[in-house]
């Protein structure tokens, strides 16, 4: 193997340390410089990789040592940073979601285009082993067209730790951007890609967390197919229960887990109090433990997925597909990556080291955001939301 591709982090809160163990353990790719506002996050950082830490944005995007951005800051500076890399003739993996608005998506795309940078948007979902062996298995053709696409999840990410602007939509706070990004992303992956039209409505239920907590959403394809999308994040029921006890990180769920998380919201006592919480929990924070290095043993997921093709139902589970046909179910395992999220830097080294162009650029990325802010937008105006933007599926 070539030598590794040099990452420079801005950002090393929840999304870094999510992304972790990818960075450390996937021999591809070397932490060399980090920024982030909280002083501990960048000691421990230094200390961890004997790496530099930077007391600015700007200093990591001008690193020489830096060939890829990775931008893991809040969503609304997404923009901002994606195109200060840019500038410096810097590749980029951004988070989702890619921004708030389209204005701010076209900036970025732009900004990459005139320097020449390749553009990625993740970690969603829809780069999970089992939604890419289902895309194989849709495009080889065996089971026909694909009809309608079901994805369901059930969370407490509403009742999690969260900074304030975390729970403002204006901010891009709520389950909309930050949670749809994953379902939408796995559905226009394995329905085509391009959306035409968007209906939904999205539930507010607490008004202590002023910000979308669920959503229904139902997403035409210009094939015919279509979508039906759900997502609930106030803390009930845990939809992993139908993933055979499999968490979305990939490993063994605690039944009880979103009943704690809910017992810990009710101790919280004010928005200072909850803020530093969740800091103390994330890389470099008092509660942060490093992940074991181990290969996994399950895929990462969103909640259960079924796609209804012509000859066959299609259900994603956590270790591949499950076919039910004519002669009935038959599980197809999904081959596991060496290190979680792999499939991330399976993406972003196709691009530096073979010149591919990604799955998850800027385009492809505008069109989710696209869907995610129709959303919010059918609810509002009660009506459906045409699309503009939508880009097919490059297999």
């Amino acid at each position: 193997m070539t030598s590794p591709i040099g990452v420079g982090v801005l950002g090393l809160g929840r999304a870094f340390t999510l992304m972790l163990p990818t960075w450390r353990d996937d021999p591809r790719v070397r932490l060399v410089a980090a920024f982030d506002p909280r002083a501990p996050a960048r000691a421990a950082f230094a200390q961890h990789f004997g790496a530099i830490a930077y007391d600015s944005a700007q200093a990591v995007c001008a690193d020489p040592a830096v060939q890829w951005v990775y931008v893991a800051t809040p969503h609304g500076l997404h923009a901002e940073h994606v195109c200060l890399a840019a500038q410096h003739g810097k590749h980029v993996l951004v988070e989702k979601p890619m921004a708030l608005n389209l204005a701010q998506a076209d900036a970025m795309i732009a900004a990459c285009e005139r320097a020449g940078t390749h553009l990625v948007v993740g970690h969603s979902h829809s780069f999970n082993a089992p939604v890419r062996l289902a895309r194989q298995m849709i495009a080889s053709g065996r089971y026909g067209a694909v009809r309608m696409v079901h994805a369901m999840q059930y969370t407490d990410f509403l009742y999690r730790p969260r900074r304030p602007e975390e729970l403002d939509t204006a901010q891009g706070g709520g389950v909309v951007l930050s949670q749809a990004s994953h379902q939408v992303d796995i559905a226009r992956l394995l329905g085509g890609g391009r959306v035409e039209r968007v209906r939904a409505m999205t539930g507010r239920w607490d008004p202590r967390r002023p910000t979308e907590g669920a959503y229904s959403a139902l997403l035409r394809f210009d094939s015919g197919a279509f979508a039906s999308l759900s997502y609930n994040g106030y803390g009930h029921y845990d939809s992993d229960t139908l993933m055979d006890g499999i968490g979305e990180l990939g490993g063994a769920k605690d039944r009880l887990s979103h009943a704690r998380t809910r017992q810990r919201h009710a101790l919280t006592t004010d928005e200072q109090a909850e803020a530093q919480a969740k800091a103390e929990r994330n890389f470099g924070g008092a509660q942060w433990q490093p992940a074991p290095a181990q290969a996994p043993t399950a895929s990462q997921h969103f909640g259960p997925v079924i796609v209804s093709c012509e000859g066959a139902d299609l259900r994603l589970n956590a270790l591949g597909v499950e076919v039910c046909d004519a002669n009935g179910p038959q599980q197809i395992a999904a081959p596991l990556p060496d290190v979680p999220r792999a499939e991330v830097i399976d993406e972003i080294w196709a691009a530096d080291r073979m010149g591919q162009r990604p799955l998850h650029d800027g385009l492809w990325s505008r069109a989710t955001l696209e869907v995610c802010l129709a959303l919010l937008s059918s609810q509002a105006g009660d009506c459906d939301i045409l699309m503009e933007h939508q880009v097919a599926v490059r297999d």
